[in-house]
């Protein structure tokens, strides 16, 4: 019996001892260090975000008229360049051709006008002698006004060819700088087809695109905030135009903003997110917000990492609404009053032991 005893007592102490080991490893779990921020609550200025880009407000693309060759580009992109000056010309030899033809048409309708008008003049004052009848003047008067209306129509004949000559030499409509160029040396300029582009000094804009569920809320002259991503920097403007057709955008509603004048310089094509703020409702008063980087994606479920009391990363699957630039609407699953964990220094897992930076 006793035999038995002590080795039911050591069974005993061998089940405490592994119990005890098990319970240090369970406490020595590796400890995850961890960024937390406050939810966000955007119950004071609610807003909508759109995406845009930044355009000249004075810019051009400059097509032609004409189908010919081109004979010449003298500008190169970055080229700054004055009102009028000459960037393409188009291949005129048609135009060369049919000007002949016009200027050889004004010297015979002039001959004809000033032969018409010598006997015009004659049988005026012969008629005002009785020496001709009526009808011999009112034929030679028709001669005459036929005879005058040859010369105009070859004259304005000639002004059309001359207006044709202007689309074939491209010239700068005003003052700036080259921005594009779409077709090379010796390619089929075709007519309404882009050639070139310039930019004018001035300011800049930013065009938007907002769905039909919020173009109602954005009123014009509205004063907005236009965050740059490319150069990190937050720029005011003002609504100048919101589209009341979205039939050739896709569906969404084209809205302007014209920039005030900054300190820095601005690129057209550079992207922007523009914030429109909104009147207050209920809905926006329970709006909360957190940050997109700090969501946890697992097919078609998204979900934060919040803090317990005993100091463990919980992981909660939420419901989310719309996109607000780096910040995403919480329909449900986290509160007003909540705190998430933002970043982590190594993996973060349901359970992890955590230490607050």
């Amino acid at each position: 019996m006793k035999t038995i005893y002590t080795i039911a007592l050591a069974a005993s102490l061998l089940a405490i001892s592994c119990g005890k080991k098990e319970t240090t490893n369970n406490n020595n779990k590796p400890t995850v260090a961890v960024k937390v921020t406050k939810v966000t609550a955007n119950d004071n200025n609610p807003f909508i975000t759109a995406s845009g880009k930044v355009e000249a407000t004075n810019s051009a693309e400059l097509s032609t008229r004409m189908m010919g060759y081109v004979t010449n580009i003298h500008v190169k992109v970055g080229d700054k360049v004055n009102k009028g000056q000459l960037l393409l010309s188009i291949n005129n030899s048609d135009l060369q051709a049919k000007k002949a033809q016009v200027e050889a048409n004004i010297i015979k309708a002039k001959a004809g006008f000033s032969s018409a008008e010598k006997d015009y003049n004659r049988f005026k004052n012969l008629f005002k002698q009785n020496s001709a009848s009526q009808k011999e003047f009112d034929d030679i008067s028709t001669h005459y006004n036929v005879a005058k209306a040859n010369l105009e129509a070859a004259k304005q004949m000639r002004n059309e060819i001359n207006s044709q000559f202007a689309y074939t030499n491209i010239r700068a409509p005003f003052s700036g700088v080259v921005t594009s160029k779409f077709i090379d040396k010796g390619a089929m300029a075709n007519p309404g087809m882009p050639l070139i582009s310039v930019e004018g000094k001035g300011g800049f804009e930013v065009t938007a695109l907002v769905p039909e569920s919020e173009i109602y809320q954005i009123k014009k002259d509205t004063t907005v905030n236009v965050t740059i991503k490319s150069i990190n920097k937050i720029v005011t403007g003002k609504v100048s135009e919101v589209s009341i057709s979205a039939k050739n955008t896709g569906g969404q509603y084209l809205v302007k903003i014209d920039l005030d004048k900054t300190d820095f310089n601005l690129l057209s094509g550079m992207f922007a997110t523009v914030k429109f703020p909104i009147e207050k409702t209920q809905k926006s008063t329970d709006m909360v917000l957190i940050l997109s980087e700090a969501l946890v994606h697992k097919g078609q479920l998204s979900g934060i990492y919040t803090v317990s009391q005993s100091n463990t990363a919980v992981l909660r699957w939420l419901r989310l609404g719309r996109t607000f630039g780096d910040q995403v609407e919480v329909l449900s699953g986290l509160s007003n009053d909540e705190s998430y964990i933002v970043s982590s220094e190594g993996k973060l897992y349901n359970g992890a032991n955590i230490t607050i930076q």
